[in-house]
Order: C-alpha cells, then structure tokens, then sequence
C-alpha cells in the first residue's frame, strides 16, 4: 500500500471536509457557478424526477402485481431474461376450458365456456404482447436513460462539487498566507484548482445540456408505447366482437354445440408445454 498516497488522499478529504463545514457555519465564501449552469442543473434534476416517475407509473401499469415486478427485476439480472408466466385472463380462460371439457364440450354450457375459455386466452397472449412490446418500447430504453446518462451527469456532479471545495479551499488558504513565501506556492495550487474546476464545470455544463436533446429520443420512445397500446386494443376488441358473434349465431341447443370449435393453442411456459384439453395439466 501507498503509504504516501494514501496519506495525502486523506488530507484532501479532511481540507474538503473543513471547507464545507465553514461553508455551512459562514465562515467561508463560496464559488458560484452561473445562472445558464444552474438553469440546466435544474432542468436535468426536473428531467431525472419526471422519468422516474412515467418509468415506475408504466411498468405499474403493465405488471401490476409488485411481486412479479421484483422477479422480473430478479430474473432479468441473473439470467438476462423475464420469466415466461402466464398472464391472470390467460388462467381464467384455462380454468373456463377445464370446466367446459369437465361439463361436456357437448353440452350449450360446455361448449360456451371452451369458447369463451379460448377467448380469454387469446385476450391474455395479447397482453403479453403488450407488456413485452411496450417493455422493450418505452420502459426498458427510459430506464437506460436513467442508468447511463443521469448516473454520469450525478457522478460529474459531485466530482465538480469537490473540485469546487478544493478551490475554494485554496482561496482561503492564499487569504491566510501572510508571507511571500507562503503565498507563493498557494497561488501555484490555486491557479491549478481553479484550472481543475473549470475544466470540469464545462465537461458538466455539456451533459447537462445533452438531456435537453434527449426528448426527441423520449419521444419516439413514448410513440412506440402508444402503438403498442393501440394494437393491444384493437386486438381485444376484435376477439371479443368476434367471440359475441359466435355466441349469438349459434342456439344454445346440444345439437349445436359441435358448431364450436373446440380446439385450443398448446402454451410453451418454462420449456414445458401445456395442452390446455387436459384436465391433468398445471
């Protein structure tokens, strides 16, 4: 281990730590950073608090069930991949098709629950599709933005605040120099602080003005969660017309009941399949 090193990283953290506490008693001045500075900063701290807000209010939307957030979350960190589960209309219908083969597909009660089962089906695979296309749409590329580029504005951040207290610090300690030869190797560290700082103000000051330009991304991004929500819609109402036409056309008489159709989509969940006319299936 640095022995040095380390010695002199500790006196940067105890001079910092001793110009923020006169910073906070008014002991100390403080360098401003400017208005433009300042607007920018706000806005990206409005733009983080925002995004955070629509991310966690879609994915609520999408996946209402909390648990099934955190495992995802889980599944997706461990295995880069969600787990395939089967949506709530998904086992509703299962259950109607269960009940409708344990009835009598034969039977007008029968044979409407094994239709109306494989609509609710149809309706669960559509919702699926839309958690996974408004996921991939919206959710996953804002939750990007709020992992890459607001984590590197937060980081620049705070390194800029240091840089800030190493310079201010140095300030003060050239006010204090009484003698020549003290003054002269704290000017030398101040003209290197302030140089250090603004330095890392401009680098900040450029990611701080890229979130602006990030709306046009946000933008398509929020038009792809619309079209995945229109095409969701659209499929459920065309299931469900589809579904009240067949109701209605056929009379609900055991001779009519073969005017069903009474096959149903075999599901792949976790590399098992699921025959759904299977009384015995999970």
């Amino acid at each position: 281990m640095d022995l040095k090193k380390l010695a002199g990283q500790a006196g940067q953290f105890l001079t910092r730590a001793v110009q923020y506490t006169e910073e906070r008693i008014g002991n100390a001045e403080k360098t401003e950073l400017d208005q433009n500075f300042e607007t920018l900063s706000q806005q990206a701290d409005s733009a983080r608090v925002w995004t955070e807000k629509l991310v966690n209010g879609a994915e609520a939307v999408l996946i209402p069930n909390p648990g099934n957030r955190m495992e995802d979350m889980i599944f997706e960190k461990i295995e880069k991949r969600r787990p395939n589960r089967l949506s709530n209309l998904e086992y509703l219908g299962l259950d109607m098709v269960q009940a409708g083969n344990n009835y009598g597909p034969g039977t007008p009660y029968g044979s409407a629950l094994v239709r109306v089962g494989g609509a609710e089906q149809r309706l669960g695979l559509a919702e699926r599709e839309l958690v996974s296309n408004a996921g991939q749409g919206f959710v996953q590329p804002m939750r990007r933005f709020l992992d890459t580029e607001m984590k590197t504005i937060a980081r620049e951040k705070r390194l800029l605040e240091t840089k800030r207290l190493d310079l201010d610090a140095c300030k003060s300690r050239l006010r204090k120099a009484r003698s020549m030869d003290g003054q002269s190797p704290a000017q030398s560290d101040l003209r290197k602080a302030q140089a250090d700082f603004d330095r890392q103000a401009e680098i900040t000051k450029l990611l701080l003005e890229g979130v602006r330009s990030c709306q046009a991304a946000h933008l398509r991004h929020l038009n792809e969660m619309v079209e995945a929500q229109a095409t969701y819609y659209k499929q459920c109402h065309n299931v469900m017309v589809d579904l009240q036409k067949e109701l209605a056309s056929v009379p609900f008489n055991p001779s009519a009941a073969g005017a069903f159709d009474n096959s149903v989509p075999v599901f792949q969940i976790n590399d098992d399949e699921i025959d759904l006319k299977s009384p015995s299936s999970p």
